[in-house]
């Protein structure tokens, strides 16, 4: 057995080397903390442009900014590559990469999987390993640990596994990396190295009793934004008919100061998180012979709102137009899953998209931080559609405008003046305009 006292000690004078495997949306802001801290950090990626990027400076990711990683880069702290043999040189190993959905909505594990295959070769005695990817309860035990032991290394004697999922909400201001609470779990030995390792560049540590205990927070986390973001949207569809303003109803709600938090209807779910997570809790439940109908009622829910969305605006057009979608104009607004990020992974606004396209509108769309489509699995033909400019001309020359997400940087008062209707998923437009339709 290893003695694990020498990584509590290096963690203690800053002497240790973390590796951090996916320089995205969790990874980069967990480099920039640890460097934050005084560690040195390496980041591994398999994307050459975007290692080569990093080692200029360049951040690829629109919140994070140039200037951040230019100081990591300039503090001699950090380096990005993409040669993973340089994973012997680290002593902590931190696996920050995707775990989308399959084609029937399963748990794809192949970004795990593959990054233990691919740096067990390089691993020796006494390093930690923490998966930070949001997966089922298990993973960590019986999914990571196995590939990487089959090396040779053991669990808690030469090897040490922690699970330490993230909570990273990319364009939050009022929480960074560093201030968001840290939940750690693991076998105990490698519980108390993930501890230390993680506090001397987190304010707060919450220790869990194993790694299936801190997977099955993360998960429920998201289930339990994405069952309460199901409820509204489905209380606005029945509030609808009656002529009822949901976010009316919402905003008068959350005054009451205990009992109620608020969450708010949309188009649909995106991102990282939401719209992917709760179902790798109804998949592993059905190994235990359960069925989880309330999430599973929810992500139907949520999944059907785009499609509503698309009959609010036939309706909207024929009432107000007089004429289909069918040749219609329509400008799409924000096609970020959330408002001020350009991030579209999921996004409610390529699926509507799709639909307009399916019903024959001429579309195109308007987004601040988002100026072309990037590719996507489920959306290759959006690929390469570039932001039109928002223009006083473009506004009247469309037959429907739809807010999908609210970028802050959109000149609404622009869009009001100029747009002769708009469907408003995210009731940013005030409901008494003539022209604006709730959907």
């Amino acid at each position: 057995m290893v003695d694990h006292t020498v990584f509590k000690a290096k963690v203690e004078d800053r002497s240790i080397v973390i590796g951090v495997i996916g320089m995205g949306y969790v990874g980069l802001p967990l480099m920039l903390a640890a460097t934050g801290a005084g560690f040195h950090v390496i980041g591994f990626d398999i994307d050459a442009p975007k290692v080569a990027g990093l080692n200029a400076g360049k951040s690829p990711l629109q919140h994070v900014g140039d200037t951040a990683v230019g100081a990591a880069r300039a503090s001699g702290l950090f380096e990005a590559t993409g040669d993973f043999s340089r994973i012997s040189e680290t002593d902590a190993i931190l696996i920050c990469v995707p775990t989308p959905l399959g084609p029937h909505r399963e748990p794809d594990l192949s970004f795990i999987t593959t990054t233990a295959e691919t740096i067990l070769p390089h691993m020796r005695p006494g390093q930690l390993v923490a998966l930070e990817s949001t997966t089922f309860p298990g993973t960590t035990r019986d999914v990571l640990t196995p590939i990487l032991e089959s090396g040779g290394l053991k669990s808690e004697d030469t090897l040490f596994v922690a699970y330490s999922p993230e909570r990273e909400d990319p364009g939050n201001i009022d929480f960074s990396t560093t201030r968001i609470p840290k939940v750690v779990g693991g076998a105990p030995i490698a519980l108390e190295l993930a501890c230390a390792l993680y506090g001397s560049f987190v304010h707060e540590i919450v220790p869990v009793s194993s790694a299936e205990t801190a997977e099955a927070v993360k998960i429920t986390e998201n289930v339990f934004r994405a069952v309460n973001i199901a409820l509204v949207n489905e209380l606005k569809l029945a509030f609808e008919p009656m002529g009822i303003d949901i976010f009316e109803v919402i905003d008068a709600a959350k005054t009451k100061p205990f009992g109620f938090m608020p969450f708010y209807p949309g188009p649909g779910l995106g991102g990282h998180c939401i719209p992917i997570d709760p179902f790798y809790l109804t998949w592993k439940a059905r190994e235990y012979g359960f069925s989880t109908r309330f999430i599973e009622l929810a992500g139907e829910i949520n999944t059907r709102m785009p499609a509503h969305v698309i009959e609010r605006a036939a309706q909207a057009l024929d009432a107000r137009r007089g004429k289909g979608l069918r040749g219609a104009k329509v400008l799409v607004l924000g096609v970020a899953y959330k408002r001020d990020v350009d991030d579209v992974r999921e996004s409610p606004a390529l699926q509507i998209m799709d639909l307009l396209d399916v019903r024959g509108a001429d579309v195109a769309f308007h987004d601040p931080h988002v100026s072309e489509i990037p590719m996507t699995r489920q959306h290759r033909n959006l690929a390469g559609r570039r932001s039109t400019p928002l223009t006083a001309e473009a506004l009247a020359a469309t037959d429907l405008a739809i807010v999908i997400t609210d970028h802050t940087a959109i000149d609404y008062d622009l869009v009001v003046e100029h747009a002769g209707l708009i469907i408003d998923t995210r009731g940013r437009l005030p409901i008494s305009l003539e022209t604006v339709v709730r959907a």
